[in-house]
């Protein structure tokens, strides 16, 4: 099956892959200011998010395959890959493993290394969303709430609400499975796995997902790879500063 994706512009293609319980439209804004650069922006979803396939199969492996076949369907070469969060481990792992594909390399917030679990408390939250009595967005954040204290956290969590049929509300997401698999989403980049062109790193001041002890993890794997730094923004650096991230970006595809 191939995964589904909102495609916007002409030009050379550029493929984006948004995070861990994140879809497609989360980089329409920045898709489209990519676009009206002369690329084709392709804004994926990955398996068991938005409104692409679901499967009991959830890892890494899994999911750079899916990008494979999704380049060999749309006939995509040379690709500008761009991965956010889990996003970046999948864009790491098919860059390393089909280098063949990929132009240039851009990872949003995100080191090779391993991560432990820390989405306990927003996957109790969506799983305590009980679609037989929540009646709107409003209801639904209000529950949320208790679990997920940040705003700008449930309204991202939130953008996975749908309208199953009228009256009834629904998620999105595969929530069993990435429940299930969640350990999956901190896995390490494979030890042996390389890639020899050229790299962007784009971390938020505010994050703590790429630290001082990355940037060797990171040269280890991308010997190419350049490190910057976002100012006045964590781990959703592309909608906390936009205007930099862009440009940062654009910088590195142009270069």
């Amino acid at each position: 099956m191939i995964l589904h994706s909102n495609i916007l512009g002409e030009g050379k293609p550029f493929v984006i892959l948004h995070g861990f319980l994140g879809m497609n439209d989360n980089w329409k804004t920045l898709g489209n200011q990519f676009s009206e650069q002369g690329f084709q922006v392709h804004l994926v979803d990955q398996r068991n998010h938005g409104h692409s396939f679901w499967s009991d199969t959830f890892n890494y492996e899994a999911l750079a395959e899916d990008l494979k076949q999704y380049c060999e369907a749309h006939h995509l070469e040379d690709i500008i890959l761009l991965g956010h969060s889990m996003g970046g481990k999948t864009a790491m792992l098919f860059a390393t493993e089909y280098p063949e594909f990929v132009s240039k390399l851009i990872v949003a917030d995100i080191s090779p290394r391993f991560y432990p679990i820390h989405h306990d408390g927003i996957l109790d939250g969506l799983s305590a969303l009980n679609f037989d009595e929540l009646k709107s967005r409003g209801e639904a954040d209000t529950l949320l709430s208790k679990y997920v204290s940040d705003f700008g956290t449930r309204q991202f969590l939130l953008k996975n609400l749908y309208w199953v049929e009228k009256g009834q509300l629904g998620l999105r997401m595969n929530l069993e499975v990435l429940k299930n698999e969640v350990a999956e989403v901190g896995e390490a980049l494979p030890s042996y796995s390389i890639f020899q062109k050229d790299t962007l790193f784009i971390r938020g001041d505010r994050s703590e997902y790429i630290g001082v002890g990355d940037e060797a993890i990171i040269s280890n794997h991308f010997p190419k790879a350049k490190i910057e730094t976002i100012s006045n923004a964590g781990h959703w650096l592309h909608a906390e500063n936009p205007e930099d991230f862009f440009e940062a970006v654009i910088n590195f595809v142009n270069s």
